[in-house]
């Protein structure tokens, strides 16, 4: 294994230079520290030796050969909108960053495609297709992450219920291998069985195998029309058993998402933000996206029907722009929310089956008391993905956070298994999740990974110390 790896020397920087240009390759002090990590800083601050921004797929190649035929760690960071500690240099060396290669071809309407270089931003890819009269579905909520991101990681959200995830449209990705070669995974045809899949390998693989330069993108027709449907019931169980009944019926909803009442109030309290539901312990927010306002309505109207049947305390109906932005904008401030009902966060996003969120729901709050961390599990009904905030209150020490929540962790990430679940749904392993993983997947499967990462990258310089790691 190559530990440990080598420095950048003068010369190496000054060939930096010439395969790229002067102003785009920073050293040391002259890098930014925001590029010293992604959102989660608690997963690692990490210092490159050099930040380098390319322009090109010939750049990138000149870039990662470099590295690779000097034992030089190379990390690729796109808008370093991660949650995992991926797009940080755990082993200095080279970070390379793909934002500017941001060009947007226009939208094949024959093939019904986008493609798109690495650093465009999800909403150009989205405003694009749009402007076409099509539509890319996958959301994760963050407005800033570039695509090569979300293409890499596999990025979910709450549409995925209706529509799937990020894997489901990617045609074809162009991309650097570790040595700096230049190969296509697939291409834009709807259907291949030609060897291997290496593309959706590469599609959640958090930047270890390969950079994606280019991916070209499935679009499919835009709905017309749009309605939330916001659903109270009095208990948390009767609020996850609707959700099966729901997902049964001939209309599948766009997005299935729920809250607590708690978890309401810190919004509220906080940030201000009113919901419009005066009671009950837990909520649905249902989404319906339909080709025409008969079909909307009528899949409403079902949902309506089965919910009270179900238990629920009342449907409330928002149709028009407004009061459907009012009803997400209090789902998507839950986590601004809780950073300020706290003085410090810790996540994971496990997914279980979803006839299992109840029960993780309340046993995850249960092993919180145990060990002193408020717990605030919340997300997306409709696939199992709950996102369990750890929340630490004014008065606990830093070490005794560190202690409890590592603690709690490893519960929370055993309950998970229990229940027949997973250890990440969208966020992924990265840096923050590494010592947890072969615990969860066992030692056999572990040792499958590592066989597939050193398949790629023999000389582990590409984004190292991530997923996986060789140094145990």
């Amino acid at each position: 294994m190559p530990f440990p790896y080598n420095k950048i020397t003068s010369e190496g920087v000054e060939y930096l230079k010439n395969v790229t240009a002067c102003e785009r390759v920073k050293v040391k002090e002259e890098i930014s520290k925001d590029y010293y990590h992604d959102e989660m800083p608690d997963y690692g601050i990490f210092p490159p030796e050099v930040f380098v921004e390319a322009l090109t797929t010939e750049e990138v190649s000149a870039v990662m050969k470099y590295g690779y035929d000097h034992n030089i760690p190379v990390t690729v960071r796109g808008a370093g909108t991660g949650l995992a500690g991926g797009a940080a240099c755990k082993c200095g060396g080279i970070l390379l960053s793909l934002i500017k290669m941001n060009r947007i071809d226009p939208v094949d309407k024959m093939n019904m495609t986008v493609t798109a270089q690495p650093g465009a931003l999800l909403t150009e890819v989205s405003a694009a297709a749009d402007e076409a009269g099509l539509f890319y579905p996958p959301d994760p909520g963050e407005r800033t992450a570039s695509i090569g991101g979300t293409v890499i990681t596999n990025a979910g959200g709450m549409r995925a219920v209706r529509y799937g995830v990020t894997r489901d449209y990617v045609r074809a990705i162009e991309a650097v291998l570790p040595d700096g070669s230049i190969v296509n995974l697939s291409s834009n045809v709807v259907k291949n069985t030609t060897g291997y899949d290496i593309k959706d390998l590469v599609i959640g693989s958090e930047g270890t195998l390969c950079i994606a330069t280019k991916v070209t993108l499935k679009l499919i027709p835009k709905p017309n029309c749009t309605q939330t449907l916001v659903i109270p019931f009095d208990s948390l169980e009767t609020c996850i058993e609707c959700v099966p009944k729901l997902l049964q019926l001939p209309f599948i909803p766009t997005a299935v998402e729920f809250l607590e009442r708690e978890l309401l109030e810190i919004v509220e309290r906080q940030l201000n933000k009113m919901f419009p539901v005066p009671d009950g312990e837990a909520v649905l927010i249902v989404m319906y996206d339909g080709s025409s306002k008969d079909e909307l309505n009528s899949a409403c109207d079902l949902a309506a029907d089965t919910a009270l049947n179900a238990g629920a305390m009342d449907v409330m109906l928002a149709n028009s722009p407004e009061r459907i932005g009012s009803v997400w904008s209090v789902r998507a401030a839950i986590l601004e929310g809780m950073k300020a009902d706290s003085v410090g966060q810790e996540e994971c996003d496990v997914v279980v089956p979803r006839a299992k969120i109840a029960e993780y729901v309340k046993a995850a709050k249960s092993i919180g008391r145990k060990h002193g961390i408020r717990v605030e599990p919340c997300g997306h009904a409709g696939d199992g993905n709950i996102h369990t905030e750890m929340l630490r209150d004014a008065g606990m020490s830093e070490e005794e956070w560190k202690t409890n929540t590592h603690k709690c962790l490893t519960e929370l990430y055993a309950l998970s298994k229990k229940l027949g679940g997973q250890l990440s749904g969208e966020h992924g392993i990265g840096n923050g999740r590494l010592d947890y993983l072969e615990d969860f997947v066992g030692t056999r499967m572990n040792d499958l990974f590592k066989s597939i990462k050193l398949a790629f990258d023999p000389k582990l310089v590409l984004n190292p110390e991530k997923i996986i790691s060789f140094k145990k």
